[in-house]
């Protein structure tokens, strides 16, 4: 009986009773509240994992640029594979590979 006394006196006091609300409306009535941010801070982790590879094409792209721009063997080699150029006394037999469907 007193321990049920004790805690009726613990329900009944107001600031406890503000405590509670005050944590109630925060976890799960605010506009921020903890699901939103347990949201938000997984998208952020996303958008930074994103933007983590983006740099790396980025790094990958300026160093393929620059190989193009201070070579010229490496500018024929690109020219040959990515757009099929030739020079005027060569044939150029394109072979579809069999990993790829003809017409792709």
């Amino acid at each position: 009986m007193k321990a049920l006394k004790s805690i009726s006196t613990w329900l009944t006091n107001k600031y406890i009773i503000a405590s509670l609300a005050f944590i109630a409306w925060i976890t799960f009535f605010d506009r921020n509240d903890l699901f939103t941010l347990l949201q938000r801070r997984r998208e952020l982790n996303d958008l930074q994992a994103t933007k983590a590879d983006f740099t790396n094409k980025i790094k990958q792209e300026r160093k393929e640029l620059n190989q193009l721009q201070s070579d010229p063997a490496i500018l024929e080699k690109y020219g040959r594979e990515k757009y099929y150029m030739k020079r005027d006394n060569e044939d150029l037999f394109i072979i579809p590979s069999e990993g790829k469907k003809a017409g792709n």
